[in-house]
């Protein structure tokens, strides 16, 4: 069996659909911004009345439908996640720290040593 990727095709009703989408998320924002003179819940209430109108318009066309089902199927996959316990957090920490302290001294050694090595060895630079 092969696996041949499956395209779709958008109508030019879901283009148009999307495109007021991020127009209306543009005049909310827009919106926001030039009523600056007016009270914050008048400004706030434009770029909520933008955001909504962008969501209803991206809530009918095909792909704001498919992105609505990879999000639900994201939530539940997050639900799926086993977290560590606080014990088990702080040991992981614990290694982490140790590790980049063990780094930081053998890099620290090495350079050092080169330091010696080129300075005092080679170059016979005398400080």
């Amino acid at each position: 069996m092969s696996n041949n990727p499956v395209e779709t095709v958008s109508t030019s009703s879901d283009k148009v659909k999307m495109a007021l989408a991020v127009f209306a998320v543009i005049a909310g924002i827009v919106g926001f911004y030039f009523l600056s003179d007016k009270p914050t819940v008048v400004r706030a209430g434009a770029l909520v009345a933008g955001l909504l109108v962008a969501i209803a318009a991206a809530w009918t066309s095909a792909p704001g439908r498919e992105f609505l089902g990879f999000a639900r199927e994201s939530v539940r996959e997050a639900k799926k996640v086993v977290w560590p316990t606080r014990k088990e957090a702080m040991q992981i920490t614990a290694v982490v720290f140790g590790f980049v302290l063990i780094m930081a001294i053998f890099l620290w050694g090495t350079d050092k040593i080169l330091e010696f090595v080129l300075y005092d060895l080679i170059l016979a630079w005398k400080r």
